[in-house]
């Protein structure tokens, strides 16, 4: 059984800082995509950041610069690093995984998703 377990959200000022975190279990994809995605009320859930499993990395142009994806193996954790953030990356984010695909990482449906954790930005 799949286990995605965001943490790290909450209420940071403009500016700030931030990092998310995904603990994962029961994931065995040898070749994997694994990403953030975040969505606002009254938007669309969309990609913010994406992993496989060569390192590759991908950013939404909102956070390039400004974010980073990472994993440690050895913890099974996936993290979000979020810098310089502001108001309009106010969403409830969500870590999710899947099995790479030859189209690569980048698309909304993936298969294992977490329950998602909030990041409030005040301006």
């Amino acid at each position: 059984q799949v286990q995605l377990v965001e943490s790290g959200g909450g209420s940071v000022q403009s500016g700030g800082s931030q990092r998310l975190s995904c603990t994962t279990s029961g994931y065995t994809y040898k070749n994997y995509c694994m990403g953030w995605f975040r969505q606002s009320p009254g938007k669309e859930r969309e990609v913010v950041a994406l992993l496989d499993d060569r390192g590759i990395t991908s950013y939404a142009d909102s956070v390039k610069g400004r974010f980073t994806i990472s994993r440690d193996n050895a913890k099974n954790t996936l993290y979000l690093l979020m810098n310089s953030l502001k108001h309009e990356d106010t969403a409830m984010y969500y870590c999710a995984a899947d099995s790479r695909a030859a189209t690569g990482c980048w698309r909304l449906a993936y298969t294992y998703w977490g329950q998602g954790t909030q990041v409030t930005v005040s301006s």
